[in-house]
């Protein structure tokens, strides 16, 4: 029996982990651009002096930022060490990309309205609630229908920055809309079943441990998507 391709190993050993799906497809790509970059040569036969060559082209030639630098150093870390099983000391004397000592910008609550004011139906009420609830905005695209308490008015986020779980109000500026607007993606929901479609992503083993769980109301996102998004 053939063994896996590396890309494969690289998702097994991710999925295994427990990494988020979004941290499983920047490793993949950084991954996959490290060999291209050395002309399609298979990872084990390169090693530290190849990755400190990539990562210095990242930051002399396409400049980019010290964490997605950093990002990068990551993923080939993951694959020689975890994947590959392949000793490797943490890589030094490379050249990093300057850090940002950018301000961040904060909008006055006049310039928010400002913004919301240019917006409507769906795209006004997941702006309202990223910042009324202070929502990431991915935290609030992967939101599922189970996870707001309209009782308690809180919702709860799952694996938010730092892979932490946490509660935060709902507002009561959004609640009636938001209401209605699941009224309309059940009603989708529903359609999509009668169809043959209708299922979700779930995370770890618990499409094979809650059979059918994928097609629950409970389970599916608060504002579905044709494509999938990290």
């Amino acid at each position: 029996m053939s063994s896996p391709r590396l890309l494969d190993q690289v998702r097994t050993v991710a999925r295994v982990k427990h990494y988020s799906l979004k941290t499983e497809h920047a490793y993949l790509n950084w991954i996959k651009r490290f060999i291209f970059y050395h002309n399609k040569q298979h990872p084990k036969d390169m090693g530290e002096r190849e990755i400190r060559q990539f990562l210095a082209h990242l930051a002399v030639n396409l400049h980019v930022s010290a964490s997605t630098q950093t990002v990068a150093l990551s993923a080939l870390l993951f694959l020689y060490r975890d994947v590959l099983k392949i000793p490797l000391p943490y890589v030094e004397h490379i050249e990093r990309a300057k850090p940002s000592r950018k301000l961040p910008v904060v909008f006055s609550r006049a310039e928010v309205q400002t913004i919301l004011d240019q917006l409507s139906g769906t795209h006004l009420l997941l702006a309202s609630l990223l910042y009324g609830a202070g929502l990431r905005l991915m935290e609030a695209i992967r939101l599922r229908v189970k996870d707001i308490d309209f009782s308690a008015n809180q919702i709860n986020v799952r694996e938010g920055k730092g892979d932490v779980d946490r509660i935060t109000m709902l507002p009561q500026s959004v609640k009636s809309s938001l209401q209605q607007h699941l009224k309309r993606v059940r009603a989708l929901h529903q359609k999509d079943l009668k169809e043959g479609y209708g299922d979700v992503y779930l995370p770890y083993a618990l499409e094979r441990k809650y059979v059918n769980a994928s097609k629950k109301w409970g389970w599916q996102y608060v504002f579905p998507s044709s494509q999938a998004l990290y």
